[in-house]
């Protein structure tokens, strides 16, 4: 069995906040700049079209009414133009592509979804996870996703799945991942992320953020990708322009997210990159997966699978589903909606 050595790159990048528009042709010119490096993955942070709501942490509902206006204007499909842009930018380049994104879908108006997507070097969907549980104040932005994407898409680059912020603290969901044989593991993360004001704050992300990662990498011997969002002065300013003398402290003074790359034991290697803006970049020898597994491999011998039994619902949720009057019995083939679908179908 030969293993590949892989380039990756993990752009360490704001938005052009609250602007998909702009912020695709950012995410355009990042890959073709990482293609030029060399890399042959290219990731970005959590909801990096169009940016990550922290105004949810910095306001009561009540005052971010515009805010959630702007957020699902700016929210994209995931069959629309805009990522059809990028796949195209992938497939030019011949590059895979992690996207996070603020999902929206044809069949309302104000759901919108924390996705990533996981695209091909010929430019199709290979995978569409939605974020299973929004995290604290994420849950006034979005709704919650499904089992379907916890998927590891087996490519010629390695076995590569990917878990948005919060959920690399779920355990279960991490052993799905491993269970499918996962080399790369990605993570997805914010630029900020607070949870009190400064001088009282009970959560470091940056170390909470190298623990969870770490965690997945140490136990399913996988190389990591922490890819942390920046906040740039057009995205601080934006929320500075309303933001009282409490709010602009927990923005000034909370602590930047960093993006690093890990190895199968969990170590720090290639480049970091936190209070710059910037692309990062690290070399995968996928060889290195195999030693550690004699250690301990959770998927394999290191496990008691006559003790535990962990079944997973991979099916897509939907709002409703229609049955063809003129077929007795429904159409299975028409037996979702499609609208809110990935092209990938209703089920796999």
């Amino acid at each position: 069995m030969n293993l590949p050595t892989v380039k990756v790159a993990a752009a360490h990048a704001s938005p052009v906040y609250m602007d998909s528009a702009a912020s695709v042709k950012k995410a355009i010119s990042i890959i073709d700049e990482a293609s030029k490096h060399g890399a042959e993955l290219v990731v970005f942070p959590e909801s990096f079209i169009p940016g990550f709501p922290v105004w949810a942490a910095l306001w009561a509902p009540i005052y971010n009414h515009e805010w959630f206006k702007k957020m699902a204007a700016n929210s994209i499909l995931i069959d629309g133009p805009e990522m059809e842009e990028i796949a195209g930018a992938a497939r030019r380049n011949g590059v895979f592509v992690s996207l996070g994104f603020s999902e929206s879908t044809r069949v309302s108006v104000g759901c919108l979804w924390n996705a990533n997507v996981l695209i091909g070097d010929d430019g199709r969907v290979l995978n569409h996870h939605r974020k299973l549980v929004p995290t604290f104040y994420e849950k006034m932005v979005w709704a919650a996703g499904d089992g379907h994407g916890l998927r590891v898409s087996d490519t010629r680059i390695g076995k590569i799945g990917a878990l948005i912020c919060g959920e690399n603290t779920n355990p279960l969901a991490r052993y799905a991942l491993a269970a499918q044989g996962e080399q790369i593991h990605i993570s997805a993360w914010p630029a900020i992320w607070p949870t009190r004001t400064p001088g009282n704050q009970n959560f470091d992300n940056v170390a909470a953020n190298r623990i969870r990662a770490g965690g997945a990498s140490f136990e399913a011997k996988a190389f990591g990708i922490l890819n942390a969002g920046f906040m740039d002065d057009n995205m601080l300013n934006m929320l500075l322009e309303r933001a009282d003398s409490a709010a602009a402290e927990v923005l000034e003074k909370s602590p930047r997210a960093a993006t690093q790359f890990l190895d199968p034991t969990g170590t720090t290697i290639g480049d970091v990159l936190q209070n710059e803006e910037g692309i990062a970049y690290a070399t995968f020898d996928l060889s290195a997966c195999v030693e550690p597994k004699q250690f301990h491999d959770i998927v394999g011998y290191y496990n008691r699978f006559d003790v535990f039994d962990l079944a997973i619902d991979r099916r897509r949720l939907v709002p409703v589903r229609f049955k063809d009057e003129s077929t007795p019995g429904g159409d299975p083939r028409r037996d979702c909606m499609t609208e809110i679908e990935s092209p990938m179908g209703c089920e796999q």
